[in-house]
């Protein structure tokens, strides 16, 4: 048995496209699969960007805002998973904090087993 840490002082910060939030990678997969856990702190943001493939974001933890291309924000919390499709543009924002799992790939299917 092997026991993993992924906790935020085992990540590294992000900065690009002027977020701010730290990147615990998990898993990558032989096809193109990241699975990622992201803590966004207070006042967290993961800046305004075009996914490079299908996006699927699993709240674990507090509550944000998403947006996709539109610049109207819709709140989530904890429970809630935002998918956004390859070209999308998206942005994830948190007044109190967020804790998130980030699952990229080609192949991701949410509608096949999460309802809405």
């Amino acid at each position: 048995m092997k026991i993993y840490n992924f906790k935020p002082e085992s990540g590294k910060p992000v900065t690009a496209f002027n977020s701010n939030f730290i990147l615990s990678r998990i898993i990558q997969t032989v096809e193109r699969t990241h699975i990622g856990c992201v803590y966004l702190g207070r006042q967290g943001v993961i800046g305004f960007h075009q996914a490079t493939c299908p996006q699927l974001l699993l709240i674990l933890n507090g509550e944000g805002y998403v947006r996709g291309e539109e610049a109207e924000y819709t709140a989530v919390c904890a429970g809630q998973a935002v998918f956004w499709e390859q070209g999308e543009w998206h942005e994830t924002r948190t007044d109190s904090g967020l804790t998130a799992i980030i699952i990229e790939g080609d192949s991701l299917n949410p509608a096949a087993h999460m309802t809405f």
